[in-house]
């Protein structure tokens, strides 16, 4: 009886998903089971098989979703309470899971703490995880006292990297300066096997590199308005008055465009431009 339910519970979940993903105007999402303990109970020792299914179902239902207008994320949460409560040990559900939450769209960073909480909860000696916290406190809420202490517990796990300590110190003093982001990402994508995680930390390193490449070509733009009385109209004014060897390119390859603010700015059809939204 339990593995009959514990089957029609998976397969309602999964056709109801099917169902969300074809129709837009679905409003409302319920879960059939929510309740993650129970499904533990039902699963007779097959809990971590039922956990990656859940897990597959999550990573399903987040990728269907992403990019289209209207339509909400109401079962990620759910999705990834169960799969972590049918495996705690699942570190992969707590680590991209938080990513999933924290994204503009669901906007739910309150979720993906909450989350990253209980995985650090039921993993001690997962030091990754107060890493992921301390991204979250840093990254999303600019909590940097929260992010330092996150990064300063996760530093007295033994294993952890000597570059923990470093962070914690750091970002309790010098708080959200880019070259703390840059090494907490560049830490971030170094420290995980998993690609999603991996593809994550190094589009964050890419939006920083653009970043701080358009706030040293608005310096020499303005050093150029000094030197002629005059705004440049193109990049090339600045390798031609020789402030620039060349135009610089951004991380996929295009290059850099004056604006009419009279900024510089990606190049309109650059890939990275769809990472600034």
């Amino acid at each position: 009886m339990a593995i009959a339910v514990l089957l029609g519970a998976t397969a309602a979940l999964q056709t109801r998903i099917n169902m969300q993903t074809r129709s837009e105007a679905a409003q409302k999402e319920e879960l059939v089971v929510t309740s993650g303990p129970l499904l533990k109970k039902l699963s007779l020792g097959y809990a971590p098989l039922l956990a990656d299914i859940y897990w597959t179902r999550a990573v399903q239902y987040y990728g269907s979703r992403l990019g289209k207008p209207n339509v909400n994320f109401d079962l990620l949460a759910p999705l990834l309470n169960i799969t972590t409560a049918l495996d705690p040990h699942l570190i992969v559900a707590y680590r991209f899971g938080a990513v999933f939450l924290s994204m503009p769209r669901p906007n739910r960073t309150d979720l993906a703490i909450d989350l990253v909480k209980r995985g650090i909860a039921a993993n001690p000696q997962e030091w990754r995880l107060d890493y992921d916290l301390g991204v979250l406190y840093y990254w999303r809420l600019k909590d940097y006292k929260n992010a330092a202490d996150a990064y300063l517990a996760g530093s007295k796990i033994p294993g952890a990297p000597l570059i923990m300590k470093v962070m914690a110190a750091r970002v309790a003093q010098q708080g959200g300066s880019p070259e703390m982001s840059q090494i907490i990402f560049a830490e971030l994508y170094r420290s995980t096997d998993d690609k999603n995680v991996k593809k994550f930390a190094l589009e964050q390193l890419q939006l920083l590199k653009v970043q701080d490449d358009e706030t040293h070509l608005d310096e020499l733009i303005g050093r150029y308005r000094q030197l002629y009385a005059r705004a440049p109209t193109s990049i090339d004014d600045l390798v031609t008055a020789r402030l620039l060897p060349q135009n610089p390119l951004d991380p996929a390859g295009y290059p850099y465009v004056i604006g009419r603010d009279g900024k510089a700015h990606l190049y309109p059809h650059s890939p990275m431009e769809l990472l600034k939204r």
